[in-house]
């Protein structure tokens, strides 16, 4: 599932990053941490000054906008089963304490593929009358093959992306994905990502040891962490793998670890249904709303607008192009937060009229493209890390998928039928490495804070009440219309929870509510 949150920012990838993609595994051994990994836990750090770490115009202004930030790179092994062989390196960015700290607070902004490092330099401004800026050596690292840390998951040029070419799954929208189609998309991936075993290696178990080699070198003795969204299976399994090293841990957002991928695809679509109806209902009260003044009528209204985009896209000025799958996307980037509803409205309002700026820009803001054209890798390595984590379908099963999806999510529907459907990740040069269920039964985890928002469109409530009680930890409920609330710094209640946890070690009394403005 596309569970990326990207600091306050609307929120990740078009339709493909709505999706963890997915299969079976066998449950990874426990982590080897033997001598042959000493040299990588007993590393020295050398942080310096930011400039050229981001990988865009708007990364890189960011991160030498404050001359605190601080920036390094952590060596670790690519494939952790030959730690002698090729090295990866993790970027971080570290927002110092403004007091004396606790120690480090190690954040992830979901995705999977969204970069922790722009998380962190936003923490500045978004947490700045925190306690936890005060107390906490903010570090925000780009997880293996995300963005500033390399080797980088590279699919596509960004003159494929401006051209609608750059996709990685068609279980949504008006796209097919033939098997020699889906053998090519990785082929090339590998090509432009220095090679299969750079694609075999950027899986959540990868990344949780990882974690554990950060948590050493930044001279923490155990981790605090904040993770979002997808972030929230990053902490889940490292908190299964080294639950003797987790001092804290805030889950925001949370994928529930007993559920398999298809299960919650049709949950998450059904969430997604649920928020548009919601947002049309919204929008029939008004004397001009594109949907109509019949909420009932909604759905077909948009299909209506929508759908003739198939055949006769709107084609700006600057040659960009709004096809069914752009203006659907751009549609689900909007319902992640009710905040943006009458902004998608005037967007789809405007392609009634053959106009398309304003979901262009929701998009743009939505998958990271800078004003010159540049595309962060986000959807790439959501398309990679998902590929090593989920469970795979056949072609049979994944046509199968798609039509139910339509079922549970007309909105989503274009027309076309569910015929040409195919798991993308079907020739990845490995298996799957994270197992479903995952994070259960762990001994030795001390109490973890999951936060679950009662209208989240992308995880739904149900599953951070699922991963609360699996990890035997505290679950704040928060009544609202969005997706994660934990790093905004606008919410009185849950930022007065968040800091009693992470600060003070203290957790919630059960039962504990907050709610949305």
């Amino acid at each position: 599932m596309n569970y990326r949150h990207r600091p306050r920012r609307t929120v990740s990838v078009l339709a493909a990053a709505v999706l963890v993609l997915g299969g079976c595994s066998q449950a990874e051994p426990e982590p080897d941490t033997t001598a042959d990994l000493d040299r990588f836990y007993g590393q020295a750090v050398t942080f310096e000054p930011c400039e050229g770490y981001g990988t865009t115009s708007t990364d890189e202004a960011a991160f030498v906008s404050d001359p605190t930030f601080q920036c390094a790179r952590v060596d670790v092994p690519l494939d952790y089963d030959d730690p002698d062989g090729r090295t990866a390196q993790i970027a971080l960015l570290k927002v110092p304490a403004k007091g004396e700290p606790i120690g480090s607070l190690l954040l992830n902004s979901g995705g999977p593929g969204g970069p922790g490092m722009s998380m962190a330099a936003a923490a500045a401004t978004t947490l700045a009358d925190s306690p936890l800026t005060e107390k906490f050596d903010i570090v925000g690292f780009d997880p293996r093959g995300v963005a500033a840390s390399t080797p980088a998951v590279d699919c596509f040029t960004d003159s494929e992306n401006e051209a609608g070419e750059a996709y990685t799954t068609v279980l949504t929208g008006a796209r097919t994905l033939s098997e020699d189609g889906a053998r090519a998309l990785v082929q090339q991936c590998a090509e432009r990502s220095g090679g299969e075993d750079v694609l075999a290696n950027v899986g959540t178990r990868d990344a949780a040891r990882d974690m554990d080699v950060l948590r050493e070198v930044l001279g923490d003795d155990q981790l605090s962490y904040l993770g979002q969204s997808y972030g929230t299976r990053l902490g889940a399994v490292y908190g299964e793998m080294f639950p003797q090293n987790v001092r804290a841990m805030v889950l925001d957002g949370a994928i529930d670890p007993l559920q398999s991928t298809a299960d919650r695809r049709i949950d998450q679509f059904t969430a997604f249904q649920e928020a548009f109806d919601a947002m049309a209902a919204d929008c029939a009260t008004k004397p001009d709303c594109p949907l109509g003044q019949d909420p009932t009528r909604s759905v077909e209204n948009f299909q209506n607008i929508v759908r003739p985009l198939i055949d006769d896209p709107i084609v700006t000025p600057g040659g960009r192009k709004m096809d069914f799958d752009a203006a659907y996307g751009a549609v689900i980037a909007g319902l992640y937060d009710s905040t943006v509803w009458p902004v998608i409205t005037q967007g789809i309002a405007e392609l009634q009229v053959g106009q398309a700026e304003t979901l262009l820009k929701i998009s743009d803001v939505f998958g990271g493209r800078d004003v010159d054209g540049a595309y962060p890798n986000f959807a790439e390595a959501l398309y990679a890390i998902n590929c090593n984590d989920e469970q795979r379908n056949t072609a049979e099963q994944e046509v199968e998928l798609k039509e139910r999806i339509q079922g549970v999510a007309p909105f989503t529907d274009s027309g076309l039928g569910p015929d040409g459907a195919r798991d993308p990740c079907e020739s990845w040069p490995v298996e799957p490495t994270l197992g479903f269920p995952y994070a259960t039964d762990i001994d030795g985890l001390p109490d973890t804070l999951t936060i679950s928002i009662t209208g989240d469109p992308s995880t739904p409530y149900a599953g951070g009440v699922s991963l609360a009680d699996t990890l035997g930890g505290s679950l704040l409920s928060v009544d609202g219309d969005q997706h994660t609330v934990a790093f905004s710094g606008a919410n009185d209640c849950v930022d007065t929870v968040v800091a009693e946890y992470l600060v003070d070690l203290r957790s919630p009394p059960e039962g504990t509510r907050c709610a949305l403005d």
